[in-house]
């Protein structure tokens, strides 16, 4: 039997701090699996809509809670990862706002970010902070099941706070985006949703149709035999999850058709090359392409004049373990209100 000393020990013993994770798919298991082996310390809880889902997330070590719901999952959770398809998130955001501790720090891990900002701004209540977050990491294999906690290492991982976000955090998202192993980087929303509909949904969009043209073939058996690496490669990402394709598309809309109408306008250019009696000019624009991935794959990114100054390390525990999160958030706070003035269109 526990005696009182007992009791008053564990009565006094400091409550272990929670991170949520909303959404346990590829990303969020990943996430969940590298917070848990990096920090013994912390308490990740978890919801997944689909309770198989839940169940093998905690079985595979990615969290410690599998919560019933959302809200019971970012109940006294200092930091909240959104790691569901993008476009379930205002459901999501109305129905977490009442549950979340004041000081909490809210972050997504969605491939668009001005849309889902907005989402916040205008859901989540002016006491705790929303910072945005997207890490340009994953594989053509989704769900649970194919989750790593290595995903993240060495990765990009985009940062887009708002204007009037607390410094504290960011340097929270910040922190966590270091603890997976990532590289964090700051970026606006509305440059990041432009920037990554050429590069990364942009290739999507090609994977697909590229697929779709050889497979709706009448000729598909005999393609499918000769298809090899090429083929396989450039197809790829024609495997990920559909509804995570679905809401990228849908929420940065305008972006994904301003890079398909340009991938459109040079594909009629290659195509006006190769019908061309003069193949010369077909050549030269293969060399070209050549020459400039070779350069940027040996050489990495052309640079600016103006380098961005490396993001300092940071310890989540410094952000999270303490009373600093807590106590910098609440001056944020007061430091948000006065910035924002009376009517900030969000809802208390």
């Amino acid at each position: 039997m526990m005696g009182n000393n007992d009791k008053n020990k564990d009565k006094d013993a400091p409550k272990m701090v929670r991170i949520a994770i909303i959404g346990l798919g590829l990303i969020g298991g990943s996430l969940g699996m590298a917070v848990r082996r990096a920090l013994k310390d912390v308490q990740v809880a978890g919801f997944s809509r689909t309770v198989t889902t839940a169940r093998k997330a905690k079985s595979a070590g990615a969290i410690d809670i599998d919560a019933p719901t959302a809200a019971d999952a970012v109940r006294d959770a200092r930091l909240v990862v959104l790691a569901a398809p993008v476009m379930t998130f205002p459901a999501i955001l109305e129905e977490i706002a009442p549950a979340l501790m004041p000081g909490a720090v809210v972050t997504d891990v969605g491939s668009t970010k001005a849309q889902v900002a907005r989402w916040a701004q205008q859901i989540l209540p002016d006491t705790v902070a929303f910072v945005g977050g997207h890490p340009m990491a994953g594989k053509e294999q989704s769900g649970i099941d194919a989750a790593d906690p290595e995903l993240f290492r060495g990765k990009p991982w985009a940062i887009a706070p708002g204007s009037h976000a607390p410094e504290a955090a960011v340097r929270t998202v910040i922190s966590l985006a270091q603890l997976v192993g990532a590289e964090p980087l700051f970026v606006d929303a509305e440059e990041h949703d432009s920037y990554v509909a050429a590069i990364s949904h942009l290739p999507l969009l090609v994977a697909t149709a590229l697929f779709s043209t050889a497979n709706g073939s009448a000729a598909w058996p005999e393609l499918a035999q000769l298809a090899s690496s090429g083929f396989r490669d450039t197809t790829r990402l024609a495997s990920g999850s559909p509804q995570m394709a679905h809401d990228i598309m849908a929420s940065n809309r305008d972006n994904a058709l301003h890079w398909l109408d340009r991938f459109t306008a040079d594909l009629a250019r290659l195509r006006a090359l190769i019908a061309d009696d003069d193949t010369k000019p077909l050549l030269e624009a293969f060399a070209r392409a050549e020459l400039e991935r070779d350069n940027f794959m040996i050489n990495g990114p052309p640079r600016r004049e103006m380098e961005r100054a490396p993001i300092e390390k940071i310890g989540i525990s410094d952000m999270l373990l303490g009373s600093r999160l807590a106590d910098l958030m609440r001056g944020g706070e007061q430091t948000l209100r006065r910035m924002e003035g009376p009517d900030t269109g969000r809802k208390k």
